[in-house]
């Protein structure tokens, strides 16, 4: 389940699982990171936290925390659509997504539904530049 390259950070705190993953290799957790981590923390109390940097595999600066990927899972998400479980998680990161983050996919579950599925999605491969200008020379 768990890639050895991809596991920066693994924290069991009273029965939860944080889990910091980076695509940079650096193990370093960024301020941005950092507060994300907080914030989901103390707004949704999570049982399983997984947050991914995925800002290395776009055209941003080496270092940058623009791009991440969230596995989510609380019991707060119970009888929540899921547009209504991206909500809680946008509320609670208002302020970075105000600013210095540009996309962040979430994945809100359920206890019952991380049990079936225990995994973070992988996002696909940034193509670079806008649709507009792919394919053109």
């Amino acid at each position: 389940m768990l890639s050895g390259q991809l596991v920066r950070r693994l924290f069991s705190m009273s029965g939860r699982v944080c889990l910091s993953r980076g695509s940079s290799g650096s193990g370093i957790i960024g301020p941005i990171e950092a507060a994300i981590r907080t914030k989901l923390e103390q707004a949704l109390n999570p049982e399983v936290l997984e947050l991914r940097n995925e800002s290395s595999g776009h055209a941003v600066p080496p270092g940058s925390e623009t791009h991440f990927r969230v596995a989510v899972v609380s019991s707060r998400f119970e009888g929540l659509s899921p547009l209504q479980r991206h909500r809680l998680v946008h509320a609670a990161l208002s302020e970075e997504l105000a600013g210095p983050v540009h996309a962040l996919a979430i994945q809100a579950r359920t206890p019952a539904q991380w049990r079936e599925n225990p995994q973070l999605d992988a996002s696909p491969p940034c193509l670079g530049g806008s649709k507009k200008t792919r394919g053109t020379s």
